[in-house]
């Protein structure tokens, strides 16, 4: 059998790995002769496939490297295949219909890992396997084929239908894609997201200082305002991310001459490394010193052992900084818990206000839902949603992801938002395994966390911790419970229920400036 001279050549370049620019006459090389062997004898055509997919896994691999682990699995591990390539065009192929149209947004990466392996650039096809998006007038599901009554027939005889109805994994891919869409947004490029604005940021307890301080810069920005430099950090998922787009939208409007960059981390380091290798590192420098008059990094905690983009962060930091101009940061650890970056830009990442988002309350969490709910143009009833809001306690993103997967479920399965389905979509457990949170759990976990004993919050005494505690008390029954106020003072040594009103009015209202009281009732409902 004749060898294919490609496959010496691609066994070549995987035994030597990845070179720099030394190899790019071989990568040269290598691509021509690839193409030359397009019509080689059928002989060869194992070793073609070997090759394809040899390709196929470097093309993966970078994937991996920069798509989040859930898109990764779901739109091209085990799914992404290079069919064929040409002298211009790399042919791939993907299960379904849904992957593709979430594969396709990662077009210019793949492109670009084509590029790396064969030094050559390539247009990117993806086409889905099932045909899904290709049927007459571009439906999504469903396909023509044959109506057969057991007969042989004619092409003139022959009668077709057209299937539409989607199979359960149809539309468990579909939900999935949906789902995950939102929990994963791309962040690679990041443009204003005109829709985050401080008007539909739900404020509570935990996030109002955020809020506020955010709020404050949008308003005077720079050396003029309060905060030249904030630093927000949280758990990821609690609204960081919301913030910095309203800022954005906020100067924008009220500030319509300021040049505004929201740039992660990662994508300014990789511009930073792109300007080094073509000596244009000044040109990166001017930009953002001179041009730039609110500089907003997500993420600055992926500067983490990145020695060299930490240094020109630190130039640029001084620079920005000394001009007056506005800096905001965010992350998921305060600045002095960041390990692999300098002392030196930790220092000066605590030279401004530094403030975290702590998880929602429950109050506040069922207030998110309503909002995601109106802007999904959504129906669910208050039972479903205060059952959503206590189970999802610490994720905004996973709290507004449980809507948007119901709706996906509720429209392409055509069933009502009820409790059995919120319990079977978003996995919560069955009614066997739930513990019943009665006015008496309430009280007995409000009492363990105070150290103070069931009976004290009973009784008719006045002392202001067991006060503290009762009020409490009080206020997480009627949350949580909904249970009625002459329910709720009958349990507490029979008081009134204007005592009850009272209670719950007065934690209410300091709920939402004491964030230490926050933090105590957050963490009841978190032990319930």
């Amino acid at each position: 059998m004749t060898q294919d001279p490609s496959s010496h050549l691609i066994k070549h370049f995987f035994s030597i790995g990845n070179e720099t620019k030394a190899n790019e006459h071989f990568f040269g090389q290598f691509s021509d002769e690839l193409h030359s062997s397009k019509n080689a004898s059928s002989a060869n055509s194992k070793e073609h496939d070997d090759e394809l997919t040899i390709i196929n896994d470097e093309v993966l691999n970078h994937l991996k490297t920069i798509v989040p682990e859930l898109k990764f699995r779901t739109y091209f591990d085990n799914s992404l295949e290079l069919k064929s390539i040409d002298d211009q065009i790399a042919v791939f192929e993907v299960k379904t219909a849904f992957i593709k149209k979430s594969a396709e947004n990662y077009s210019e990466e793949i492109a670009k890992s084509l590029y790396n392996v064969l030094g050559t650039q390539y247009e990117v096809q993806i086409n889905a396997k099932d045909n899904s998006d290709s049927g007459a007038g571009g439906m999504t599901f469903g396909q023509l084929r044959p109506k057969d009554d057991g007969k042989p027939k004619s092409m003139s005889g022959a009668k077709f239908t057209l299937d539409l109805t989607p199979t359960r994994d149809d539309l468990k891919s579909r939900v999935d894609a949906e789902y995950i869409e939102h929990m994963n947004p791309t962040k690679s490029g990041i443009r204003v997201d005109r829709s985050k604005t401080f008007d539909n940021f739900i404020v509570g307890p935990t996030n109002n200082i955020a809020q506020a301080a955010a709020k404050a810069v949008a308003l005077t920005p720079g050396k003029e305002g309060k905060y030249p430099s904030l630093y927000i950090h949280s758990n990821s998922g609690l609204g960081k991310t919301h913030l910095l787009h309203a800022v954005a939208n906020e100067i924008a409007e009220k500030h319509p001459s300021y040049n505004i960059c929201l740039i992660t981390t990662r994508d300014f380091m990789e511009e930073m490394i792109s300007l080094m290798k073509i000596n244009k590192i000044n040109d990166f420098f001017k930009k953002y010193t001179e041009r730039v008059d609110v500089l907003m990094i997500d993420d600055i905690h992926e500067l983490k052992n990145k020695e060299g983009t930490q240094d020109q962060f630190f130039h640029v930091f001084n620079e920005m900084h000394n001009k007056g101009k506005q800096l905001i940061f965010t992350s998921d650890k305060n600045p002095k818990e960041i390990t692999g970056i300098s002392e030196r830009i930790k220092s000066r990442l605590q030279w401004g206000l530094v403030v975290d988002i702590q998880p929602p309350d429950l109050e506040t969490r069922i207030a998110i839902l309503r909002r995601k709910m109106e802007a999904l143009d959504l129906y669910i009833n208050e039972d479903v949603l205060t059952l959503i809001a206590s189970r999802i306690k610490t994720n905004i993103r996973e709290l507004e992801g449980s809507l948007v997967r119901l709706k996906a479920v509720s429209e392409l399965m055509n069933v009502e938002i009820e409790v059995d389905l919120v319990k079977e979509q978003l996995m919560f457990p069955n009614s066997e395994n739930e513990k019943e949170i009665t006015i008496e759990s309430v009280a007995k976990a409000t009492a363990q966390y105070f150290r103070v004993p069931l009976a004290d919050l009973k009784s008719k005494g006045r002392n202001q911790d067991i006060t503290k505690a009762r009020h409490v008390a009080m206020y997480l029954a009627r949350k949580i419970v909904n249970a009625k106020q002459q329910e709720i003072g009958a349990y507490f040594g029979g008081r009134d229920h204007s005592s009850v009103i009272h209670a719950v009015n007065a934690i209410s209202d300091k709920v939402k400036t004491d964030s230490s009281l926050s933090k105590d009732i957050n963490a009841i409902e978190s032990n319930l």
